[in-house]
């Protein structure tokens, strides 16, 4: 039998009274639970830290950091806040550390599965699901590899998140996809596991601005970060099949344009780059491969034989 990893947990929270205590209501049925959460209040205006207090005080291993009302509102403001929490944790002896955000919740053997994969694979450095919210499905591998792990719930090792100096404070965002990728960089491996899905509550991107200008902005982003063009294109005719039908792809497209003609500064090494850059042309190749292969009448006929044999023995 695997033993778990111990772990702690930091979340940053400005303003999730509308989603938060479900998100403790999660961890609290955890088969699993953290050695320590540090639920950092990011100037919370709301009702936020009242919600984290009442739980706090009722179990021990809940702790609430208030920082400040901060005036400007950026993506570097949530590393701070994580900062802050992880400042906290000094003293415990985590193995695994997890930056968990405030309106997503999930089963009660969510982070028990996430762990166990942790004792599997020692080369593992980041882990963690899928998720799902209102405005889309659950992830597509053609354009988000199983290789990348989203921000709404991200599992590090924890020396493989101090091998990467952590989280870098980016204000136009991507802090998430830069931490994936410096892992890679560094030699780690890093998975999404699809057999677990967890439930985003407020639609991506948008807790600043309307759904089309998030999808404008994470065009922006994808050029701040550094995808190749051609990736870009290639993402950009994917989303338009999407709904609202062409006009997320058109959208998406436009704000990587728009980053380059404005020559928008990217944060982010050349090495980062030319990194990101490979792996994204080793993944467009791998599609096209496979499409390729399924055009072909005989692997079409090879493929048929092969599912049937499968049934068969099934």
């Amino acid at each position: 039998m695997l033993t778990l990893p111990t772990y702690a947990l930091v979340t940053p929270a400005r303003n999730e009274a509308q989603f938060i205590e479900a998100t403790i209501q999660s961890m609290i049925e955890q088969t699993v639970r953290p050695l320590k959460w540090v639920i950092v209040s990011d100037g919370s205006t709301d009702d936020t830290e009242a919600i984290v207090g009442r739980y706090a005080a009722l179990h021990e291993w809940i702790h609430l950091v208030r920082l400040p009302v901060r005036i400007e509102r950026h993506f570097a403001g949530k590393v701070f806040a994580f900062n802050a929490g992880l400042a906290c944790l000094e003293g415990v002896t985590y193995q695994v550390i997890a930056n968990l955000d405030a309106d997503i919740t999930f089963d009660p053997d969510y982070f028990a599965f996430l762990l166990g994969k942790l004792a599997e694979d020692s080369r593992l450095g980041i882990v963690g699901t899928p998720y799902r919210d209102d405005s889309s499905e659950v992830y597509d591998f053609r354009f988000v590899s199983a290789e990348d792990v989203a921000g709404a719930c991200q599992v590090f090792r924890r020396e493989c998140f101090e091998g990467i100096g952590g989280y870098v404070p980016i204000k136009g965002g991507s802090i998430d996809t830069v931490a994936v990728t410096m892992a890679r960089m560094k030699g780690w491996k890093t998975r999404t596991f699809t057999q677990k899905i967890s439930i985003h509550h407020r639609k991506w991107g948008t807790a600043q601005c309307g759904p089309i200008r998030a999808i404008f902005n994470n065009g922006m982003r994808d050029y701040a970060q550094g995808n190749h063009p051609l990736w870009q294109f290639a993402r950009s005719i994917y989303q338009m099949s999407r709904s609202p039908a062409l006009l997320r792809g058109a959208v998406l497209g436009a704000g990587y344009i728009w980053a380059a003609m404005q020559r928008e500064k990217r944060p982010v090494s050349r090495e980062f780059i030319e990194f990101r850059q490979r792996e994204q042309m080793q993944r467009l190749l791998g599609i096209f491969n496979r499409r390729l292969r399924s055009q072909r009448p005989s692997e079409r006929r090879v493929e048929k034989f092969t599912n049937r044999d499968a049934d068969v023995k099934l």
